[in-house]
C-alpha cells in the first residue's frame, strides 16, 4: 500500500505478531505503567491500551508510540481503510515508502553502487549512518530490484532479537539461522544440522547456511543485516558472530557455495568490541556512509509532494533541520495532512515540546538523562560556537543519534532545532 495512500487510511493496528514485542517495550523504555507512556505522549490512555492490543490508532499516534518505543513502525503496521469503490474495510500490511517514488529520494549514486557491489560473488557491503537516516529504505529499494534480478533477498534487523538471543552464542545463532529461513519461507530444520554434542555453534551455524539455506537453489542470497550495533554490547557473541561473518567472506574466495551469499552490515555506531583485524568485517568489503538530503534533494522531495518551492523554503527548511532525512519527511508529511498550516508557522514552534518534533525531541532527551556523561558531553557542544573535542566513546554515541556531526577528531551539533532544543533543557 503506497504512502500516498495513507489519506485513505482510517486507523492502523500493531500485527498481531508484534503486540507482545511492544507490550514489553513499555517497560523496557523505563515506563513502569501505560499512563506514563500516555502522559509522555500527551494522549489518552484509550490510545495507548489500544495500541498495545492490536486494536485500531490514529495513524499519527501510532507513529509516535513507535517512536517512544523504540519501534520500526513501517515493519508492525497494518493499515485498515475504506475502498472508495466497494464500500468494505479493508487490512493489509503496510508497504515500505521505499516502493513508492511518492517519498523515496535518491541519493546517486550510492543506490546504484550498492546494487552493483551486491551482483559481485561473496560481496560484503558495510553501510553505515545515525539512525533514521535512511538506511531501511535504502534498503528496501535496492533489495526490490535485486528480487526482479531473481535474486532471494533477506532484510533481517537484529532489533527483533530478544535479550534472551543475546545471551549465549547457541541461542543467538539458532535465532539467527531461524529467522533467515523463516524469511526464507524455508521449514526449521535445526534438528538436522545442529549437534549440541560434538560440533560447536559456529561450525553447525556455517552447515545450517552451507547445506540447507544456500543449497537450495543456486540463485545468490542477498543478506541485509540491520541494526548490526545491537550485538555489540554483548561482546562473546559480538565478536564470534562478526568473526563468523567474515571469515564467511573469505570462503566466498575459495568455495563456489560461499559466492552466492551477500553479505551487507548496516550499523549506525563504531564497533567498540575487541576485534583481530583478520577477523573483523569492518575492514574488507566494501563501505558506504548514507549523507544527508542536499537542498536540492529537499527541493525534489517538494515537487515530488506537489510544492512549488524555491530556494527561500529550502533555505528555511535546511536552516532548521539540516537536511536530515527523517526530519524532512515529518514536514511534508505534516504540510500534506494538514493544508491549512505553513511551513514557517511549523519551524515557529519546531524547536518546543507543542511541535511537530515534540515525541522525537523527548525520546531522545529521555535517553541522553540515562547517562550523565551524554549530558556533560551535549552541554559542551551546545554551548560552543565552534567545533569542539570530547571523548571519543560520547561522539560515537550522540553521533549514533544523528544528534552531532563529526568533523575529524571534533564534533559539532547537527542541526539547530537540536541546538535551540537542548539548550533550553540543558541551560534552563
Amino acid at each position: 500500500m503506497p504512502f500516498k495512500n495513507l489519506a485513505m487510511a482510517r486507523s492502523v493496528t500493531v500485527r498481531k505478531d508484534c503486540i507482545e514485542k511492544v507490550k514489553l517495550a513499555v517497560k523496557r523504555y523505563g515506563f513502569s505503567r501505560q499512563k506514563d507512556l500516555a502522559e509522555e505522549l500527551k494522549c489518552s490512555l484509550a490510545t495507548v491500551n489500544n495500541f498495545l492490543n492490536g486494536k485500531p490508532v490514529d495513524f499519527w499516534y501510532f507513529q509516535e508510540i513507535c517512536l517512544k518505543l523504540g519501534q520500526d513502525w513501517q515493519a508492525i503496521a497494518v493499515l485498515d481503510y475504506d475502498d472508495s469503490n466497494s464500500k468494505t474495510k479493508i487490512q493489509e500490511p503496510f508497504v515500505c515508502q521505499a516502493e513508492s517514488d511518492f517519498v523515496y529520494v535518491e541519493r546517486p549514486p550510492i543506490e546504484s553502487l550498492c546494487y552493483e557491489i551486491l551482483l559481485r560473488p561473496g560481496a560484503l557491503l558495510r553501510i553505515k549512518a545515525p539512525g533514521l537516516m535512511g538506511k531501511t529504505s535504502l534498503m528496501a529499494k535496492v533489495l526490490q530490484k535485486l528480487a526482479k534480478r531473481g535474486y532471494r533477498t533477506v532484510p533481517l534487523n537484529l532489533h527483533y532479537a530478544e535479550l534472551e538471543d543475546f545471551s549465549s552464542l547457541n541461542k543467538f545463532l539458532k535465532w539467527f539461522c531461524i529467522s533467515v529461513g523463516q524469511t526464507l519461507q524455508m521449514p526449521n530444520k535445526l534438528a538436522d544440522y545442529w549437534d549440541e554434542q560434538f560440533s560447536t555453534s559456529k561450525v553447525d551455524c556455517k552447515i545450517y547456511f552451507e547445506k540447507y539455506l544456500l543449497a537450495k537453489t543456486e540463485s545468490p542470497l542477498v543478506l541485509w543485516l540491520d541494526e548490526v550495533e545491537r550485538v555489540f554490547p554483548h561482546q562473546t557473541v559480538a565478536t564470534e558472530f562478526l568473526g563468523l561473518l567474515r571469515a564467511w567472506h573469505e570462503e566466498a574466495k575459495i568455495r563456489p557455495i560461499w559466492q552466492r551469499l551477500r553479505l551487507v552490515v548496516a550499523h549506525s555506531t563504531e564497533a567498540y568490541i575487541p576485534l583481530k583485524i583478520n577477523e573483523s568485517p569492518f575492514n574488507v568489503g566494501e563501505s558506504i556512509e548514507l549523507p544527508k538530503f542536499t537542498p536540492e534533494q529537499v527541493q525534489n522531495l517538494a515537487q515530488q509532494q506537489g510544492f512549488s518551492w524555491d530556494l527561500t523554503e529550502v533555505n528555511l527548511l535546511m536552516d532548521m533541520i539540516g537536511g536530515h532525512p527523517y526530519l524532512v519527511q515529518q514536514i511534508f508529511f505534516h504540510l500534506k495532512n494538514n493544508q491549512s498550516i505553513s511551513l514557517e508557522e511549523i519551524l515557529q514552534t519546531a524547536c518546543t515540546e507543542a511541535g511537530i518534533y515534540g515525541s522525537h525531541l523527548r525520546r531522545y532527551w529521555w535517553e541522553i538523562q540515562q547517562h550523565s556523561e551524554l549530558v556533560t558531553a551535549l552541554k559542551t557542544i551546545v554551548a560552543a560556537n565552534t567545533s569542539v573535542r570530547i571523548e571519543p566513546m560520547q561522539a560515537y554515541k550522540l553521533h549514533s543519534m544523528g544528534l552531532i556531526n563529526l568533523l575529524k577528531n571534533e564534533v559539532t551539533i547537527s542541526c539547530k532545532l537540536y541546538q535551540e532544543y537542548f539548550g533550553d533543557r540543558l541551560f534552563d
